[in-house]
């Protein structure tokens, strides 16, 4: 392999300029041959290097692409959860790669036959990453794609252009081109970069988006793991702990400003429950951030394009006449702060097909709506577009089974928000409209891997027995081995 390290890339809207690239790394990959594990190890070696030798750089773009977002934020989701992810396939990608032994059928495995899954590697993979973690989200995913020893170019977000031109610069440092390349550039890039015969592509970003790269993968069959959002809903159970409930909703709420697809996008509770959500919502808001404008720790809204997408859910549920409670005074939605920030808010029992309850929101704000009996929440779930993740706090294990199993999401959390992210012995991905595929650990590496079947003939074929002339003395064998 020619192990010279190529050249960053800038801005590629000319299709045959990712062509060849892809060219490039499909030769290779087919010159090199099954790459073994010590090949893998090192490019996730690789991998955890360029991160932890450049975490103060990541973490600067990102601040940058944001106006403010901490280096608390950066730090941990950006760089730490990724090598984190790198430490759990370091370990196990050996013992995935050995075949998978399944047992010959009756009577053939008495006479030595073998039939297993040997997982090969696709070839190479392209992976469109968004920009509300513009590191996590597209070096996440290449470890699982390198524990599966596929070769990848990456298209970072045109929405944060300083990370995304970094990962341009650092990615050249750490691997051949025909190992990890990198591809810049705006809408006409990405349609570009969609349209390539991949052996495989992982889209993570808007559902609207996704039907166009589903599209364009579709002209070369290409098969796809989309990572989606979607409204994912909180359910909160009438024995619900509810000081502890708001916090860990209220911590994935105001965390990057609410702009992470699993963030909670409504809530569900009984109307006894509302005035002290809202007084603990506040009392949250007040005591961990104070002043949100010039608070560090409290996340810009990625660009005013954004914020005002946000703020105009807000009015549209405020000019029909909802109760919008902001948690925050500083920063409302008539006093604009340096940074475009956004003060998080409640919105009380908003109607269901107002913007707030019909679009993702992908900010601070929360939407609270009542119910009586549990089967309402399961049939409003159930009428929507499937979510990427659902939360029940409480301690009715009837109502959390209730929940799980007459409800489908991507993913289910009981008292808590987001934490199976962080299991990487978990699949993570969505279904329906939030995605299709997965990622993570195992189910990660079976991803972008091939489940090849094979099958090795012991000493006796069923040839023999199947070739004319046909009797009927061995159909009776068949038919009593079989039927």
């Amino acid at each position: 392999m020619n192990t010279a390290l190529n050249e960053p890339l800038q801005k590629y809207d000319d299709a045959s300029a990712i062509r060849d690239i892809l060219d490039q790394q499909r030769d290779s990959f087919n010159l090199d041959g099954y790459p073994d594990i010590k090949i893998r190890l090192n490019r996730l070696d690789r991998l955890a290097k360029l991160l932890k030798e450049n975490k103060v750089l990541i973490s600067e773009a990102i601040c940058s692409d944001f106006s403010n977002r901490s280096n608390f934020e950066n730090v941990v989701f950006d760089v730490l959860a990724v090598l984190e992810s790198i430490k759990y396939l370091r370990k196990r990608t050996a013992g995935w790669m050995k075949p998978d032994n399944r047992g010959a059928n009756f009577p053939l495995n008495l006479f030595g036959a073998k039939a297993q899954v040997f997982y090969q590697p696709l070839g190479v993979i392209g992976i469109m990453a968004p920009w509300n973690f513009p590191s996590n989200l597209i070096f996440s995913p290449l470890a699982n794609v390198l524990s599966a020893g596929n070769r990848a170019i990456l298209k970072p977000s045109e929405v944060t252009p300083a990370t995304s031109a970094l990962i341009a610069e650092l990615v050249p440092k750490y691997f051949a081109a025909e190992e990890v390349s990198v591809v810049t550039g705006g809408q006409e890039t990405s349609a570009a970069f969609s349209a390539q015969p991949f052996d495989h592509l992982i889209f993570t970003g808007a559902p609207s988006i996704a039907k166009h790269v589903m599209r364009a993968a579709a002209e070369n069959l290409v098969p796809l793991t989309l990572e989606l959002g979607g409204k994912c809903p909180v359910v909160l159970g009438r024995d619900a702990n509810m000081k502890s409930a708001v916090e860990r909703i209220m911590t994935f709420k105001t965390l990057n400003s609410g702009q992470i697809c699993l963030a909670p996008d409504y809530t569900f509770m009984k109307k006894e429950q509302v005035p002290e959500f809202i007084e603990l919502c506040k009392k949250y808001v007040k005591d961990t951030f104070g002043t949100l404008s010039t608070n560090d720790d409290y996340c810009s809204i990625i660009n005013p394009r954004h914020r005002a997408r946000i703020v105009g859910y807000l009015d549209d549920a405020k000019q029909r006449g909802t109760e919008i409670i902001p948690l925050s005074d500083d920063i409302g939605l008539e006093k604009h702060a340096d940074h475009h920030k956004l003060a998080p808010s409640l919105v009380i029992d908003p109607a269901y097909d107002s913007k707030i309850m019909t679009e993702e929101i992908f900010g601070p704000a929360l939407p609270v709506k009542t119910y009586e009996n549990i089967s309402e929440v399961i049939d409003y779930i159930n009428a929507g577009e499937r979510p990427l993740a659902l939360y029940y706090f409480g301690h009715s294990k009837q109502e959390s089974e209730l929940l799980k199993t007459n409800t489908t999401s991507g993913g289910m959390v009981v008292n808590d928000v987001a934490a199976h992210i962080l299991q990487d012995n978990l699949p993570f991905g969505g279904v329906g409209n939030s995605g299709m595929g997965c990622y993570h650990g195992f189910d990660g590496f079976r991803q972008f891997s091939h489940a090849k079947a094979y099958y090795k003939q012991g000493a006796i074929s069923l040839t023999s027995f199947l070739k004319a002339p046909r009797s009927n003395a061995v159909l009776k064998v068949f038919e009593k081995i079989m039927g």
